[in-house]
């Protein structure tokens, strides 16, 4: 039984049913069922619905707050039906607990982190003082053997046509469909003995064969230019995640560092890890 059975199937048959209207004194702790003595709260519907899925939020209010009902009393019951709670059972449980604990942690430390002025410091950080960056315009024709590579080149200095034998032999068709074209691209976007080669090769020659972990490479590049600096909010994104990481890292570090910490199991065999019959002691 999956986690949102029960509540699919009580979605499953409602039509235009309403939920009690609240009262104007109702709270989170306002008892909306209870199983065998046990209550289940607003509170709780409430943090249930939160946590579904993006396609069960878009459900009507009425569905929802019926098919959440449904889903708690379900749960409940079937909760109060184990009475062997395993170590398994017990350990796992404190693993989601101290996991969700610390998620919440992690929520309150980057929820000031990151606004405009931290944004803008970053990328005055990353850019202000950059130097200029060349983007270049290449092609290349990739085969799996020096030989081959070799003897295009030959028929390249020829005075073959580069898009032609590309269209022809290229094990990269994609770019092969379209003559070995790469359109730009900067440093880092490729794999290292390609973008060295780029880097140094002459403008309008043929490299000799360049081997990576794909094969041969025979380059071409076209064209180069410097290229702009991004503007702040082509770059937004990808400066909030990295002032996110960086913050988190920082705080993680923090907490640990002003921990007492011991780590009494040091010394025991890993492959330990695996048995997981130790859960059945």
């Amino acid at each position: 039984m999956t986690k949102w059975t029960g509540f699919l199937a009580s979605c499953a048959v409602l039509g235009a049913l309403s939920g009690p209207a609240l009262a104007q004194d109702t709270t989170a702790d306002t008892i909306v069922a209870t199983v065998n003595g046990t209550n289940i709260t607003l509170g709780h519907m409430i943090a249930l619905r939160e946590g579904l899925p993006q396609q069960y939020q878009a459900l009507p209010d009425d569905v929802l707050y019926t098919g959440i009902l449904d889903q708690l009393i379900q749960q409940t019951a079937l909760e109060q039906s184990v009475t062997n709670i395993t170590k398994r059972d017990r350990l796992a449980l404190e693993n989601d607990r101290r996991g969700y604990i610390s998620g919440v942690a992690l929520q309150e430390v980057v929820a000031g982190a990151i606004t405009d002025a931290t944004l803008q410091a970053a990328y005055d950080a990353k850019y202000a003082n950059a130097e200029p960056a060349t983007e270049y315009n290449a092609a290349h024709i990739l085969v799996d053997n020096e030989e081959k590579a070799a003897e295009l080149k030959s028929q390249l200095d020829g005075g073959a046509d580069f898009a032609e034998l590309a269209r022809a032999n290229s094990s990269d068709v994609g770019s092969g469909a379209n003559g070995g074209d790469l359109g730009w691209f900067g440093t880092g976007m490729m794999v290292k003995p390609f973008e060295d080669a780029v880097v140094a090769a002459e403008i309008g020659k043929v490299t000799a064969p360049v081997q990576s972990d794909f094969g041969y490479h025979l380059i071409l590049v076209k064209e180069t230019r410097v290229a702009a600096a991004p503007t702040l909010d082509e770059t937004r994104d990808e400066l909030a995640a990295e002032i996110e990481r960086t913050t988190v890292e920082a705080h993680i570090q923090a907490l640990t560092d002003a921990a007492e910490i011991t780590r009494p199991g040091e010394g025991l065999d890993p492959t330990l890890l695996r048995d997981a019959t130790l859960l059945d002691n």
